[in-house]
């Protein structure tokens, strides 16, 4: 329904004295307290300052401004310093040098300096575009530290430039929308400004994916009238029986949004007609005693029949922005799904406003700040500091900056247990590395295998809503690179990023080390600038590089100073000419290691160079394994083992797309094996399996599954190899465990 104050602001802009007392009457209306003269003056500095600018739309500049500050007071209600601070959010930012933050902080207070200078943004033309919006980012986030009203005021000014986006560029357009959609939207979710959340969702989709949002849009409304009579009929009986129980409540229906929709569509591959759980239900309720919510909930059950898995208790268990409610799908009398949410005032308001709901201040708090305590303050402080902190330089900082806000400012959560029932939250799609991360890092680190609900799982397992946890650790374990392939949360990747940087830290010295040494045993004294002519001609990035790659086998040291030797006798033309170059192909791939191809065609060595080939999963094969490659049409070779059975018939037949394989002579990586598994099953077996593993080489574990019945167990375990007698050395340590009867590779 169009309120006054909504035809009102079509004309903000128009007449300043109105637009002042239309923002006085709404301060009065909606705060505890109101300083109208200090309003009064932040009001006329900014229509001073900014009288020469104006919006896209041709309004004046102030509009944009007052707008803000309007939304401030009506829709998150903070206070009036918010407001003052609101009207000058954007005076700097735009009007330095002419006006400066130690003007505003001479004018308004140090409080109100602090917050426009939290939202402004870092202009710096010496630097890209992107990091300077990186460095704007890190400077808002660490500014709500210190005063939270910083990012609600952002909030606001990301809001009204939204609903009035249309007078822009469509480039401006969709690149403004996708910022809303990927970072402003999940952060007002993440601070529980639900209403804000779904408003900047569905315009940013707007003007994102105009001809699905005008889709659902018009089947909304094609459906108005129908749904209207449907929900009155709904809410009808619940009604009858909360009045009859004398219970103050009030009861609204709405469709919910019209992103939440569309992607209901999507995931369920259905019309907006198909779908029936399109409604939402909220009854609010006018008590602070939460167990009346469960009292109408168990009503509203005994009018319709719930769908068992759809209750969700956010009462017991909030959600991490505090979010509380009772949520229940029921089956309506003629068979349609509708979605009951039950909360008391005081949770309503929380989950509309989030953290602005906790705001407490007394009436001489006039220029103090205003901040949200407690440990998920710290969390957040500390989350923020290390995301920027290992955020590196360049592009790669942006798109890593980015990546670690979508990993932690999730809107879809699962609850999991530990093993003594305490209750952790993770985003969905978590594994049991994420969890064990989110329970400490030494755990996360040393995290071996995993029991969900008492079942061995694989670390790669995605964890559902109630699961319990329990994480099997060994000393000898260590992440590898495998991982960041299916773990989802910023503490788990950072912890394996640090945990991979320091090791190769370490390698990188022990390389040096090694080179120092044996050079200086040789006789050889070379100085720094020689060594980085050699390192680049060798085509190595650099002198760590290269460090690295002879610590862990990759380069050839005996090779690479036996050439710097040999060039460096008096009388050689590279010695008299004082030159340092190895760049011929056959030399940096002698001193790399480098063959060329995992495999070649047998008979064919040259001719194989550049041929496109993968290695089958059904068999896995590794470096010494008979092989033999099937030719397919369009995807080049898959690579067998001459003893699998998926191509033991067309062997038979002499299929002429069957190819006859070689290794190379050198190889590098690490292949997947799989071993298969049989046994007496007893206490403490998979501990001693997955040593048996990690003790030979630090060899890494992709996945243990062990399945036991009675006292017989099944297991299949799947390791990175590098050859065939790195697997062989496994089965030899697995021969070593009692109760083990039967070791194979295993075939799919």
């Amino acid at each position: 329904m169009k309120t006054q104050i909504d035809i009102r602001e079509k004309e903000l802009g128009k007449d300043p004295e109105a637009d002042l007392q239309l923002l006085l009457s709404e301060c009065k209306r909606m705060l505890s307290k109101v300083d109208e003269y200090l309003i009064t003056k932040a009001f006329r500095f900014c229509v001073e300052i900014h009288k020469n600018d104006t919006r896209a739309d041709g309004r004046p500049y102030y509009s944009h401004l007052l707008a803000t500050a309007l939304i401030v007071v009506r829709e998150i209600t903070l206070d009036d310093i918010s407001v003052a601070a609101a009207l000058l959010h954007d005076v700097v930012e735009d009007h330095e040098p002419r006006v400066s933050l130690a003007d505003i902080r001479k004018d308004f207070g140090d409080t109100i300096a602090e917050i426009v200078d939290g939202v402004t943004k870092i202009r710096d033309i010496s630097k890209s575009k992107e990091i300077t919006r990186a460095e704007s980012y890190r400077k808002l986030l660490l500014s709500l530290v210190n005063d939270v009203r910083v990012i609600l005021i952002k909030f606001a000014d990301r809001l009204h430039n939204m609903r009035t986006l249309d007078h822009l560029s469509p480039d401006s357009q969709k690149r403004i929308a996708r910022e809303t959609m990927e970072i402003y939207a999940p952060f007002a979710h993440r601070f529980g400004l639900g209403s804000i959340k779904w408003e900047m969702e569905d315009l940013a989709f707007k003007f994102l994916d105009r001809e699905h949002y005008d889709e659902v849009k018009s089947g909304l409304k094609s459906t108005r009238k129908e749904r209207e009579d449907f929900i009155n009929g709904f809410i009808s009986p619940i009604q009858e029986r909360l009045i009859a129980n004398h219970i103050k409540f009030e009861i609204s229906g709405r469709p919910k949004h019209i992103y939440s929709i569309y992607n209901k569509m999507r995931m369920q591959e259905k019309r907006i007609d198909e779908l029936y759980d399109l409604f939402a239900i909220r009854i609010i309720l006018d008590t602070d005693d939460k167990n009346e919510c469960f009292f109408v909930y168990g009503i509203v059950s005994e009018i319709y029949t719930p769908v068992p898995e759809r209750f969700k208790d956010y009462i017991s268990v909030p959600k991490k922005n505090n979010y509380q409610s009772l949520h229940t799908t029921v089956i309506s009398n003629d068979g349609k799904r509708v979605e009951v949410q039950i909360r008391t005032k005081s949770m309503h308001e929380i989950a509309e406003k989030g953290v602005a709901a906790h705001f407490n201040y007394k009436a001489e708090s006039l220029g103090k700040k205003i901040t949200f305590g407690g440990k998920d303050l710290e969390e957040w402080a500390n989350w923020m500091r290390d995301v920027f902190d290992n955020a590196g330089g360049g592009d790669e900082a942006v798109q890593q900056l980015l990546e670690s806000f979508r990993l932690n400012l999730y809107q879809q959560e699962i609850q999991v247990f530990t093993p003594k029932g305490e209750l952790r939250v993770l985003p969905m799609n978590s594994t049991p590395i994420d969890f064990a991360f989110d329970i400490h890092s030494a755990i996360g680190l040393h995290c071996i295998g995993a029991k969900v609900n008492g079942r061995i799982v694989s670390l790669d397992h995605k964890l559902q809503n109630g699961d319990q946890v329990e994480i099997i650790t060994s000393k000898n374990q260590s992440p590898n690179r495998d991982w960041e392939r299916f773990i989802v949360t910023h503490k788990a990747k950072q912890g394996i990023k640090k945990f991979l940087n320091e090791e190769k830290r370490k390698l990188t010295a022990e390389g040096k080390e090694l080179w120092e040494k044996k050079s200086k045993k040789m006789g050889l004294h070379i100085d720094e600038d020689q060594l980085e002519k050699i390192i680049l001609s060798l085509r190595f990035e650099h002198k760590s590089d290269f460090y690295h790659k002879l610590a862990i086998g990759e380069a050839n040291l005996d090779l690479t100073l036996a050439l710097i030797k040999e060039k460096a006798k008096p009388g050689s033309r590279e010695h008299d000419q004082q030159q340092t170059e190895y760049s011929s192909d056959e030399v940096y791939k002698a001193v790399r290691g480098d063959s060329g191809n995992g495999v070649f065609i047998i008979g064919s060595p040259e001719t194989s160079k550049g041929i496109l080939y993968d290695y089958a999963k059904c068999c896995n094969p590794v470096p010494g394994d008979h092989i033999i490659g099937l030719v397919s049409t369009g995807t080049g070779i898959r690579v067998h083992r001459k003893t699998c059975k998926n191509i033991a018939d067309l062997i038979e037949k002499r299929d002429g797309r069957i190819m006859s394989l070689q290794w190379a002579s050198v190889q590098q990586g690490e292949y997947l094996a799989a071993i298969s598994l049989e046994g007496e099953d007893r206490p403490g077996l998979l501990n001693e399996i997955t040593n048996a593993i990690v003790g030979y080489n630090n060899t890494n574990i992709r996945s243990v599954n062990i399945n036991a019945a009675g006292t017989h167990f099944k297991g299949l375990v799947t390791v990175f190899v590098k050859n065939t007698e790195h697997l062989h050395r496994i089965f030899d340590r697995f021969r070593k465990i009692k109760g083990i009867s039967s070791i194979e590779r295993f075939e799919g």
